[in-house]
């Protein structure tokens, strides 16, 4: 029944408007946070939406009850960074969101301890009440600034996901070469950074800076292309693994069938796996100059 009423509108409204009518969103929440208005909805399908700015930019797309659910695309690309760093036991993800992140690593990594950071306190309140969030025993949220919160980290890391944005994109003082420095101090030496970052010029005109800036402090340093998106993963390791393509591959294959992710790892690389090796014509971002 329900195809035949789409069919008959879809004969009565133009194209575009049928699209329109089908993923129309309902307002759950609306209101102020440190990152301007903030809006939460849901559509037609039961996804709901974090985003901030009128009309602004999706910030996190999940669905309530779903924690394998990585509605963006750049979501599924950054958990390349896992075949680089197969057994984490200390997962850090600086920005909140929706949760999804965290989430999805609390669901297939459940004896691991995961810390959750974000600046606005409000960002995390939404994602508990309107989003997958729940801490327990093993995850905790700190409503604290990433930048403070990497300084005072006495044990290392495994797994450090930066995926900080605000309306304008990450903040300038978390790609700084200090700032990225402590990150590697958080590290352990078998660690591994997965950043995302934001990677067309107009979006971010800092983002080749970005880059020399990991080469300056990391041993190794990788982009991945997220397809259908403007977004860029960055993996930076502390130290030389010399890693081929095909063990790379062959990591992210394990781990799609050992943890039964809903995608396959090896998908993602598809997009372009690439190592850095030169960008010396780019200036390093400094503290100082932000």
């Amino acid at each position: 029944m329900l195809t035949k009423i789409k069919t008959a509108l879809a004969k009565v409204l133009p194209a575009a408007e049928f699209r329109l009518a089908s993923v129309k969103e309902g307002l759950l929440y609306q209101g102020q946070t440190m990152s301007g208005l903030t809006t939460v909805t849901q559509d037609l399908d039961g996804l709901r939406t974090l985003r901030f700015g009128k009309q602004g930019t999706r910030q996190s797309v999940v669905k309530m009850g779903d924690l394998d659910y990585l509605g963006l695309p750049y979501a599924k690309s950054a958990m390349i960074g896992l075949a680089f760093g197969q057994y984490p036991e200390r997962i850090l993800v600086i920005g909140v969101g929706g949760g999804s992140i965290p989430m999805f690593l609390r669901k297939h990594y459940p004896s691991a301890h995961i810390d959750v950071v974000d600046i606005d306190p409000q960002i995390i309140r939404l994602a508990k009440q309107y989003f997958n969030l729940v801490e327990d025993d093993l995850l905790h949220a700190h409503a604290q600034d990433g930048k403070v919160f990497i300084e005072h980290v006495h044990q290392p890391y495994d797994l450090i996901f930066l995926d900080a944005f605000s309306v304008s994109g990450t903040p300038n003082h978390l790609v700084t070469k200090e700032f990225l420095s402590a990150m590697k101090k958080a590290l352990k030496p078998s660690g591994v950074i997965i950043a995302n970052l934001w990677s067309t010029p107009k979006l971010n005109p800092l983002f080749k800076s970005m880059l020399r800036t990991y080469q300056e402090v990391f041993a190794e340093v990788y982009t991945l292309r997220v397809r259908a998106a403007g977004n860029k993963i960055v993996i930076a390791l502390p130290s030389l693994t010399r890693a081929s393509f095909n063990s790379i591959t062959q990591c992210a294959q394990q781990i799609s069938a050992q943890k039964s992710f809903p995608f396959n790892l090896c998908d993602v690389l598809q997009a372009g796996l690439v190592k850095l090796i030169d960008l010396q014509n780019s200036p390093i971002l400094l503290d100082r100059e932000q």
